[in-house]
């Protein structure tokens, strides 16, 4: 590896801004602000959504019923395909 062209890869601590869970990772990111966690200080970087506040980790993701809106589509387009045909 070349020396110098690389950025720095260091211990970083990404904080969910809507529920405070913080988890230590590293990261090329390095900003200005520190935060304590397990007794040591880490630059800390602001997310809005992490695992612990994303809805789909979380178990309060919304599924769409496709198969709901097929069937109705369905139902609406089959009597003006059918007259189509006919009229071919």
């Amino acid at each position: 590896m070349k020396n110098g062209i690389h950025p720095r890869y260091e211990p970083v601590v990404f904080r969910d801004t809507s529920t405070g869970h913080m988890f230590l990772s590293r990261s090329t990111r390095i900003p200005e602000a520190t935060v304590q966690l397990e007794g040591s200080t880490y630059p800390v970087v602001d997310v809005e959504i992490s695992s612990d506040s994303h809805p789909f980790w979380t178990g309060t993701a919304r599924t769409l019923d496709t198969e709901g809106r097929v069937e109705r589509f369905h139902r609406r387009y089959a009597a003006s395909a059918g007259r189509q045909d006919e009229s071919r």
